[in-house]
Formats: C-alpha cells, sequence, structure tokens
C-alpha cells in the first residue's frame, strides 16, 4: 500500500474530524444528560460509522469496476483539476452565519432513535462529505487490493468518529467542570459552520491535488 495513498486519506480523515453535526450532536446528548448516555452515544456513533463504512463498500466496488477503463494519465488530469476546483470553490463559501437544516434532536432518548438520529447525520452530511468522497477516489484510483483498502476504510471511518469519543472520555473523567466549555463549544459551532466548511473543502482540494501529481512533483509540493 503506498504511503502517499494512507498519508492521503489519512489526512482526509482528519479533516473529517472536524464534522460539526457530529460533534453537535455529540454535544447536545452530553450536556442532555439522558438514562444511559454511554450506550446511546456508542449506539449513535457506531451508526454513523457503520453507514460511511457500507457506503464506501458500495462506491469502491462501482468505481473499482470503472476506473480501469480510465486511462491513468487522464485519471490524474481528472483528479487533479477537481482538487484545484474544490480549493477556488472554498473561498466562495458563506462564512457568515445562516439558518438552515441540522440533524433534528430527537425526542426521546432510545437505541431506535440513536440509530435513526445516527442515519440523520449520516445523510444530513453529505453535501459536506467532500473529504470523504476525496478518499474513495484516492483508495481508487490507488487500484488497492480490497483487503488493504477495507482496512484503510475502516481506519478512515474509525478517525471520522474519535471527537465523539474523546468528548464522551472528557465528560466521563470531568463531568460537570466540562458543562460550561461543552456548552461555549456548541454555542461556537451553531454560528462558524460556514467558516469550518470552508476550510475543509480547501484543505481538501489540496490534498486531492496533490495525490495527482506524479510522486517526484508530491515529494517537492508536501
Amino acid at each position: 500500500m503506498p504511503i502517499t495513498t494512507v498519508l492521503a486519506v489519512l489526512g482526509l480523515a482528519v479533516l473529517d474530524m472536524l464534522s460539526p453535526a457530529l460533534i453537535a450532536v455529540t454535544l447536545y446528548l452530553l450536556l442532555a444528560r439522558p438514562r444511559r448516555m454511554g450506550l446511546l452515544l456508542i449506539v449513535y456513533l457506531v451508526t454513523v460509522a457503520v453507514s460511511y463504512f457500507l457506503l464506501g463498500v458500495v462506491l469502491m466496488l462501482g468505481l473499482g469496476a470503472l476506473v480501469p477503463a480510465i486511462d491513468p494519465t487522464v485519471g490524474a488530469w481528472i483528479q487533479g483539476t477537481i482538487g484545484v476546483g474544490l480549493f477556488i470553490a472554498s473561498w466562495f463559501i458563506p462564512t457568515k452565519p445562516r439558518e438552515g437544516r441540522s440533524p433534528e434532536h430527537p425526542r426521546s432518548f432510545t437505541v431506535r432513535s440513536m440509530v435513526i438520529l445516527g442515519l440523520d447525520t449520516w445523510l444530513f452530511e453529505f453535501y459536506t462529505a467532500v473529504p470523504y468522497f476525496g478518499a474513495i477516489a484516492i483508495m481508487t484510483s490507488a487500484g488497492l487490493p480490497a483487503a488493504s483498502w477495507l482496512i484503510l476504510l475502516g481506519a478512515y471511518v474509525i478517525v471520522m468518529v474519535l471527537p465523539g469519543i474523546v468528548l464522551f472520555i472528557a465528560w466521563a473523567l470531568l463531568r460537570s467542570r466540562m458543562t460550561e466549555r461543552f456548552e461555549r463549544w456548541q454555542r461556537k459551532i451553531e454560528t462558524s459552520t460556514g467558516s469550518a466548511l470552508s476550510w475543509i473543502i480547501g484543505i481538501a482540494g489540496v490534498l486531492i491535488f496533490l495525490d495527482a501529481l506524479p510522486s517526484d512533483l508530491a515529494v517537492v509540493f508536501g
């Protein structure tokens, strides 16, 4: 497995850690303090991770059948163009707070509602899933065997939900000392989603572009 591919995919996974929806829902659950909070949060995070993993498997199998028909040079130009396009587009994303749809908070705290909330987060984040789709494209263009991309895809979704795990551990260890800070973070996420999205798409564009470069040029730019 090429180290450049691994670094590019994991770099995009780190960007996906900044997912506003996942962090906001995790903070909401922690601040609401429902019964069996640990179990409910685990169900929510596992639902998000499994949803993205299964979607990735479907995309990898579909693209894997298509990519061999594309000339590698043409594929690299397409990938590079997409990377540049995303970087340019990131400058035009509104950064001022605006009202919009977000994953709905559950009316009741049950395992079923957490599964639905996880699927809602998965669907809601499609429009911000540039790093995820970029990682799928990179793994496909690298021609990785199934055993390799399954491991890399699994690592990606684990990294993606790490913030939820870290927030829960911090809450479990510090309890009430984290309440005020979590509330402040929650308000900040609600007012700065556009700015975060702009940075995520811009950095994802750069990583996708660098991965499309020939290995000798990638070393120079990297």
